[in-house]
């Protein structure tokens, strides 16, 4: 595993892991209402789901990089899609006055083991996300090196979720964090949609180049 494909890795998870979402909202929400331990509470249960994704995620991403190159740009055309979509309604974002994003849990470890195993956005953000940032190095991805992709993913996104640990149940973060909610939403809005044309530009030469030469 080369440098460059390493830290790719540790990146797509740590990104998946501290981009703005539910399981963001809820952590900062619970640690709001009861604290620094009942946020990492959540986020410990909520890591089973995220380990459980990001490995679905990379066992489709590296079956269709070794099924055929055409399957894993097919992949990265969608993810590319997928992700400016997600962006672009990052963007258009308004201020969410939802409640049941934000209130307490009784039981916060398996409040985020249900939360986490249940997001329905979970496994096509992972796939999107990793493919995005695994695209331009696609030809070094085999069945060989899977568990340690999947162990990679679960550091970066062990470190994301230190950093919100850190940083969840403090005052100060909480009011920031709800002043500038949009635009923090916003910016991650951006992120996705350079993701997304990193994607492409490698996706779509591919495929491109495989129409041509059938």
């Amino acid at each position: 595993m080369t440098p460059s494909l390493l830290f790719a890795v540790l990146a797509s998870g740590f990104i998946y892991g501290i981009t703005p979402g539910p399981g963001v909202l809820a952590v900062f929400g619970i640690g709001a209402a009861r604290g620094r331990r009942a946020g990492a509470g959540f986020l410990c249960g909520h890591l089973l789901g995220d380990v459980v994704w990001c490995s679905t995620a990379l066992i489709a991403i590296v079956g269709a990089r070794v099924i055929g190159s055409t399957a894993f740009d097919v992949l990265g055309v969608l993810s590319g899609l997928y992700l400016f979509w997600l962006g672009a309604r990052a963007l258009g974002a308004r201020r969410n006055s939802d409640p049941a994003t934000q209130g307490p849990a009784r039981q916060p470890f398996w409040h985020g083991v249900v939360f986490g195993l249940t997001n329905p956005k979970a496994y096509p953000v992972a796939v999107a996300t990793f493919t995005a940032l695994l695209s331009s190095r696609a030809e070094l991805l085999n069945w060989e090196m899977l568990p340690w992709l999947i162990f990679l993913s679960f550091i970066g996104g062990l470190a994301a979720y230190a950093i919100l640990i850190a940083v969840v149940g403090a005052r100060h973060v909480r009011t920031l964090y709800q002043r500038h909610e949009l635009a923090i939403t916003r910016v991650c809005g951006l992120m996705f949609i350079g993701f997304a044309i990193n994607a492409l530009l490698h996706a779509v030469p591919g495929l491109l180049a495989n129409k041509t030469l059938d």
